[in-house]
């Protein structure tokens, strides 16, 4: 291997299945290793959560009743420990399918809830989804890990490898949706410099940058049926869409360099109000960062010709972003940016 070269080995994703109903885990393996993963087994809650604290799994399918320790009790228990609190969580239940159970399961921490009798493509379509964030979590890893070791001799050199890095991933998911393109490039520059206007440090706008370029990368996890389609989205559909700031905190939470910029990919959907997704942050629990580039996104979506219809004219579009002051926008920033705009007309 070269000095220079990166070591990237890609493990075998291993699976979570947990069922009481030996059948059931029969079935769903049958199905699973189509995938070439490693399929893990668990009849209970206890021995499930044993497992997970010695593998890393890419994602866990359980069902919802089972004796002694609950899908929804398992879940918690997953959700409470440092290891394993980021695991993927597919529920599948016969018994259990109702508005009232889905809205349990995912209150429990689950990304989905499946109704059995399931369709065996929907389910491994969904599973492939946490397979491709899982092994593009390890190659970025492997690329800090490769990065860092460079660190003491080649600082200079290092940072422009992180961007160079980012730059590319932003500039793959802009070749995916072509309407987009030059996005990214516009909204990291109009972000950083709300970032000046506000006096946020040098050492914070180092991290707010890579956060802006990699703000739709959890687009990389949405079916480019979804992604690309020229008609308005159904509710589904919308549903799958806005779990994108998810697929992103999947996919960048383990790389070390990259924490501090994960704000803006989570969170850069969520309003004032309290009425974004996915979390719901209102107010100040929105991160200052995340609020900041929620006006360079609208902006420049207001202010970009789209095949669908023109830019907006600068004076409506900062119209719109008043309007918007305090539903979708922190109102302190508005003013600011407000001023800013109109003293740079």
């Amino acid at each position: 291997m070269l000095k220079n070269e990166a070591p990237f080995v890609i493990a075998k994703p291993k699976i979570l299945i947990v069922d009481d109903y030996e059948d059931n885990l029969f079935t769903l393996t049958k199905l699973l290793k189509a995938l070439d993963v490693d399929v893990h087994q668990a009849t209970s809650g206890d021995a499930a959560l044993a497992l997970a604290l010695d593998h890393d799994f890419c994602v866990a399918i359980l069902d919802v009743q089972m004796p002694g320790m609950t899908g929804y009790e398992l879940a918690e228990l997953l959700r409470g420990n440092e290891s394993t609190s980021k695991l993927p969580i597919i529920f599948l239940s016969a018994m259990y399918s109702d508005e009232y159970h889905h809205r349990k399961g995912y209150d429990a921490g689950a990304v989905d809830f499946l109704s059995k009798p399931y369709i065996p493509d929907i389910l491994l379509s969904k599973v492939r989804v946490f397979i491709s964030l899982y092994e593009q979590r390890l190659q970025l890893e492997s690329w800090g890990h490769w990065l860092e070791f460079l660190v003491a001799e080649r600082t200079d050199e290092l940072s422009q490898s992180y961007n160079d890095t980012l730059l590319g991933w932003a500039k793959a998911l802009e070749l995916r949706e072509r309407e987009t393109a030059g996005h990214s490039h516009r909204v990291v520059e109009l972000t950083l410099k709300i970032t000046k206007e506000i006096g946020i440090s040098a050492e914070k706008q180092i991290h707010i940058h890579r956060g802006a370029l990699l703000h739709d990368i959890g687009k990389m996890g949405v079916s480019d049926t979804i992604l690309l389609k020229p008609d308005s989205l159904t509710p589904g559909e919308w549903e799958e869409m806005r779990k994108h700031p998810v697929y992103a905190y999947e996919l960048l939470r383990h790389i070390k360099f990259l924490e501090p910029a994960l704000n803006i990919p989570y969170a850069h959907h969520e309003k004032w109000d309290g009425t974004g997704y996915p979390r719901g942050l209102k107010g100040e629990e929105i991160p200052l960062e995340a609020r900041i580039f929620a006006l360079a996104d609208v902006w420049d979506a207001l202010t970009s010709n789209r095949p669908y219809r023109k830019a907006m004219p600068r004076s409506e579009a900062i119209q719109y972003i008043r309007d918007q002051c305090g539903t979708h926008f922190d109102p302190n920033l508005v003013e600011r940016f407000v001023r800013m705009m109109e003293r740079d007309a």
